[in-house]
């Protein structure tokens, strides 16, 4: 029997029970408490006198007093009707926890919800979810509108040391885990961008940390429509809690001999063998400092020009089941695993990253290993971990290195994209980014004077290529002066003369700005006088890689008075000199590169500061573009701030920022990741994304040139044998870039821009500028996406469980996605294919876009990819809008549309249209056209037009084209239209003719 629990104030709150049928009657509400669920360590004695549950009912939740184990309270907290915050706290004071800085949204005590009780459980209801919440052991259990269980807490969660900070942490600090829903067959999406290439994270780990090629976002979504956010900002760990360790920590190594100890290790010089030993830790991961290493290289191989490691043996685990492998490199390196290649990658030098692989094995079983690891002044670790317990794999697990609590919000949904909208009501909304920001952006690793910015823009102009930005990457300031954000006036002397030049073009400049300061600048000066600069970097003496290289230090943006005189700076000494964007480069912070953890922890520690680095790991990026973008929105109040920042976290989205996956390989492996990494973003809550077109550095052969052997320019420079397979790299990566939400080039020698990679009137050249073209003529409706992403909480590059949660055959496919709700995109990610495989989703019929062909979904096919195409399909039903050939997005405003309308199933769509540049959308100056079609009478409705904003036409020319089969005309947005009406706003229908 359930009873209505009375409101109570905490004064009021029942804080004993009386053990006993009578007392238990007079007392409702109460029951009796010992220990903890599936906790040994909070499990206690059988007591003569137990202690009942004290629950006080608050405007916005509850608060569960709880008397034995670790956990003292637990608070549930309403914060939406699809939205309920869970802090499990170990003292008694919730004041202990810090202000988040991922979540904006407040529990106000405004949302209506009830509760009841009986002896084992209290359940707090909203309209659209129930949560359950154990009295006797304190866990919870949600449940969504139609009763079903969703989400469930396996224990109370676990408190241990904090062992992963390097600053003594606080006596109320505890290395935190929760285990949800054991035995699940759900799939789980998100978590931001990672390079590992996986997009359901079911039965996967996944370290979730802040690094030059990755972005967390700790929230992860179910394919049973439900998300949970962490509100953590240490490093923390989806699935296996554990950090992997070295072999021979849970592994009997052998050598190549088949003795016990460790496996054979060789240097070589090239081919020369200079030195044979045993090592148990394959373990060149980390510098100490500087350019030290941790682990330093054998003297015998100190003087080798081309070093090269070879560990040959063989391991044996007592632990059956899928072991756990993280190879960890840059430079060349391959794993095979009994004579066959597990892992073949390469990264540049100075960037390495993980890639893991899964390993079954049987109880004493041996497994041949051999690691082949060509340095190139790169780092390398190969870790382990044993298999999980059987009843941990596959669940919903998180763990983080410190916090003051277990604080998480449970957001429920109707589908993906209503649960993606509860993250952001939580963490903010998706601010409208200009609309040039979706047009074509060109960059490079850098440009080196002002003339090659302004007539690299102008060639696009001349040649009537589309482009709306390039971009001043690093550099631009005097050698010795980094941070002081002046500019070296022998190569930039007049850079307001140089931001007339591409805006008189109808163009638009983005300039790179780093957190990072020499100290002998008086900006620096500025922000230390206060105290606000991370200076141990100084202290231990590590220099950067610049010239003779320099003391340097990051600046601490957590306090607000240092994000002012942060943006006071750039004020003055840039946005004064007309650039329109901001780039926020190095925002992990990576204040020295290659240091291990540990060490970046503590760089990022200051007296006085609000947290340690390890406690604040992960969210850098969130104040420093905050410093950014209040100030512009202060300083500019009409004006569209925008920010490109290299790093980001959990509200990221509100600052007007955009992100981007650093600094990629150039090579085929790192193109397939990249599709991973996008959707994964995506589906935790950040729609605007990119990578850098062709990856930002390539291999030595690409860079080095066979004329002079200094850097490689263009194609010109590279040895004829390479061209061809440098420009088909690039054409794919090209070509995946048009589709996803931001379209931009850049990367090192060899250069990016068209004329750099082709030469004019070739297949290559001309693909290039065919993409480009097309991104330009799909622009109604990306910039719809975009204007959803804001008023409809929408996501612009979404895997496929978005839109096909019932085709479990999409839940898994890492190298397809949908571009908005209509084109299926499907990139080519190795050299010389002309063909891919290709899964149609089930639920609908897809047109090929470039032949008009139809085809059945629910089926695997093979599509033709010639180097000029991206194979691409479009569902049936789909309404695409597309508009005029242009050169720039500002001038597609009021320009015909055309709507092209895929036949074989009903379909809707309204296209969003808004100055462009203004931050007028949020005073509702924005307006809407919505179409629908009609496919049993072939009948295309334009609706009346929400809305308006200044500079509307008030008469649009609207041309409808229908796609219903195979034609070689259906990716000519211009040939086959059936009717063309002028638009006033009102209602009109035009008929398919039979």
């Amino acid at each position: 029997m359930l009873f209505a629990l009375k409101r109570l104030s905490s004064k009021a709150m029942i804080t004993f029970c009386l053990i006993g049928v009578a007392a238990i009657a007079l007392l409702q509400g109460c029951s009796k408490q010992s220990g903890s669920e599936s906790s040994a360590e909070n499990s206690a004695p059988a007591k003569q006198m137990e202690y009942a549950p004290e629950v006080d009912v608050t405007p916005d939740g509850v608060v569960l007093t709880l008397h034995d184990g670790r956990v003292k309270k637990v608070r549930l907290q309403v914060i939406s009707e699809k939205i309920i915050r869970v802090t499990a706290l170990p003292g008694d004071d919730f004041s202990v926890l810090p202000e988040s800085i991922q979540v904006v949204a407040n529990a106000v005590g405004k949302v209506p919800f009830s509760t009841e009780q009986d002896k084992e459980s209290l359940i707090l209801k909203t309209t659209q979810l129930a949560a359950e919440l154990s009295l006797k052991y304190g866990t919870v259990k949600f449940r969504n509108a139609k009763g079903e269980v969703l989400l469930k807490e396996e224990n109370r969660g676990s408190f241990t040391e904090v062992t992963a900070d390097p600053i003594k942490p606080d006596a109320d600090s505890f290395a935190i885990r929760q285990e949800f829903n054991r035995g699940t067959d759900e799939g789980f999406f998100g978590l931001g961008q990672h390079q590992n290439g996986q997009v359901n994270y079911a039965g996967e780990n996944v370290e979730l940390t802040t690094y030059n090629l990755v972005i967390s976002i700790p929230f992860v979504v179910s394919s049973r429509d439900y998300g949970v956010l962490w509100d953590n900002n240490s490093v923390t760990r989806f699935g296996d809690p554990r950090e992997t360790q070295p072999l021979n920590a849970s592994l009997k190594l052998f050598d190549a001999e088949g003795k016990e100890g460790g496996m054979t290790a060789r240097y070589y010089d090239g081919d020369k063998l200079l030195l044979t030993r045993v090592e148990a830790d394959l373990n060149y991961q980390f510098f100490s400092n500087n350019s030290v290493r941790e682990f330093p290289f054998p003297d015998e191989v100190k003087d080798a020009k081309d070093l090269r490691i070879e560990w040959e043996g063989s391991i044996q685990s007592d632990e059956p089941g899928t072991h756990h492998f993280k190879m960890y490199n840059s430079g060349y390196a391959k794993l095979y695993v009994d004579g066959q290649l597990a892992l073949d990658r390469w990264r540049l030098n100075w960037n390495p990253w993980y890639h893991t692989y899964n390993m079954d094995m049987k109880a004493g079983e041996k497994k041949a290993i051999k690691v082949d690891w060509t340095v190139s002044g790169g780092f390398f670790r190969l870790t382990h971990l044993d298999p999980l317990p059987v009843e941990e794999q596959g669940e919903l697990s998180l763990a983080s290195d410190t916090g003051k609590a277990i604080d998480y919000y449970f957001v429920v949904g109707d589908n993906k994209d209503d649960v993606v909208a509860g993250y952001r009501h939580l963490t903010g909304k998706a601010v409208m980014l200009p609309k040039w920001v979706y047009g074509f952006w060109q960059s490079r690793e850098r440009y080196k004077n002002q003339d090659e910015i302004v007539n690299t823009f102008k060639y696009y102009r001349e040649k009537k290529i589309p482009i709306d930005n390039i971009v001043l990457d690093w550099s631009y300031w005097p050698e010795n002066a980094w941070g002081s954000h002046d500019f070296d006036k022998k190569h930039f002397p007049d850079p307001k003369a140089m931001t007339d030049k591409i805006h008189a073009m109808n163009g638009n400049i983005m300039i790179s700005v780093w957190p990072k300061f020499y100290p002998t600048t008086e900006t620096y000066k500025e922000l230390n006088d206060k105290g606000y600069m991370f200076n141990k970097n100084i202290e231990e003496g590590n220099v950067d890689w610049i010239g003779k290289g320099y003391p340097n230090a990051f600046y601490d943006p957590y306090p607000k008075e240092a994000q002012e005189i942060f943006w006071k700076q750039l004020n003055e000494k840039i946005k004064s000199k007309g650039f329109d964007a901001w780039w926020l480069d190095a925002a992990e912070p990576d204040i020295h590169s290659n240091l291990s953890f540990t060490k970046r922890k503590e760089l990022m520690s200051r007296e006085g500061g609000i947290a340690s680095g390890a406690e604040n790991f992960n969210s850098y990026a969130i104040p420093n573009a905050t410093a950014v973008y209040n100030g512009e929105r202060e300083t500019s109040p009409e004006k569209r701030s925008f920010i490109l920042t290299r790093s980001g976290f959990g509200g990221i989205q509100r600052t007007g920022s955009a992100i981007w996956s650093g600094d990629t390989s150039s090579d085929w492996d790192n193109l397939k990741d990249q599709v991973a990494a996008g959707v994964s973003t995506g589906i935790a809550g950040m729609p605007n994304w990119s990578f850098d077109i062709g990856g930002f550095t390539p291999e030595d052969k690409y860079r080095w040139g066979h004329k002079t052997g200094g850097e490689v320019f263009n194609i010109r420079d590279l040895k004829p044998e390479l061209v061809a397979d440098w420009q088909e790299l690039n054409v794919r990566w090209f070509q995946f870039g048009a589709f996803v939400p931001l379209f931009r080039s850049h990367g090192q020698y060899p250069y990016r821009e068209i004329f750099s990679l082709a030469d004019e009137g070739t297949e290559v050249y001309n693909t290039l500028e065919n993409y480009i073209k097309l991104r330009y003529r799909l622009m109604p409706y990306i910039y719809t996406l975009a204007g959803d992403t804001y008023h409809k909480d929408g996501t612009i590059m979404r895997p496929l469980v978005m839109d096909f949660p019932e085709d479990k055959n999409g839940w898994n496919i890492n190298t397809q996605y949908m571009f908005g709700p209509s084109i299926l995109v499907n990139p080519v990610y190795k050299n010389k294919a002309r063909s891919r495989e290709i899964y149609l989703p089930a639920g609908s019929d897809w047109y090929n876009f470039y032949t008009g062909e139809k085809l059945s979904g629910g089926q695997t096919i093979t599509a033709a990819a010639p180097l000029s195409q991206m194979p691409l399909f479009v569902k049936a039903g789909a309404i695409i809008p597309t508009g005029a050939a242009i050169q720039h997005v500002d001038e597609g405003l009021n320009t015909p549309l055309t709507l092209n309308i895929y036949t074989g199933a009903n379909g809707s769509f309204e296209i969003y249209e808004d100055d462009g540049r203004s931050t007028k959308y949020e005073q509702g100056e924005w307006a809407r056209i919505p179409v629908s079609y009609d496919d049993a009478t072939g009948t295309v409705t334009i609706g009346d037009r929400i809305g308006s904003f200044t500079g509307m036409a008030n008469e649009r020319s609207i041309s409808v084209r229908f796609i219903s089969g195979a034609s070689k005309d259906a990716a000519n947005f211009d040939a086959g239209v059936q009717g063309t009406i002028t638009y006033s706003g009102k209602a009109v229908t035009i008929k398919m003719e039979k």
